[in-house]
């Protein structure tokens, strides 16, 4: 049994994710959202990107809805609380309100991996890395 379990998603599929470094012991599950996958055209080749970096995370891996698979995972550990690392999606937020109704949810921020005001585009990665890449090599 375990008093708290991780949700892993998406937007932190690192080995460094906040949450799977300060509950290491912790039971942590990332769920392929059948919605998300549908409303967001998410292509095979992206899928299998995120399945291999998940492959490198000590995590179980469902299929569902994530508020569905989340209760029962936390069930199944008799988790009264759900860690995660902070997301700017709006579907991330209403989930999190939704997880509130039974559950304390921690979540922690990540570090971010660049600094800048200019707004980015998070819907293609090509894009995001046109704007990134100039911060991230920047030299002196």
């Amino acid at each position: 049994m375990s008093d708290t379990v991780v949700w892993v998603h998406g937007d932190c599929l690192s080995p460094r994710n906040p949450a799977l470094v300060v509950y290491p012991d912790a039971p942590a599950l990332f769920v392929f959202d059948d919605a998300l996958l549908h409303e967001y055209a998410i292509s095979l080749k992206r899928i299998v990107f995120m399945y291999e970096c998940l492959l490198e995370l000590p995590v179980t891996i469902r299929r569902g809805d994530i508020a569905v698979e989340l209760t029962a995972f936390a069930a199944q550990y008799g988790a009264k609380r759900i860690a995660t690392t902070a997301s700017p999606s709006p579907r991330f937020v209403a989930l999190c309100e939704t997880l509130r109704e039974t559950f304390s949810v921690e979540v922690l921020e990540v570090e971010p991996f660049l600094d800048t005001d200019e707004p980015i585009d998070l819907t293609r990665f090509s894009r995001y890395w046109s704007v990134a890449q100039k911060y991230v090599f920047e030299t002196e």
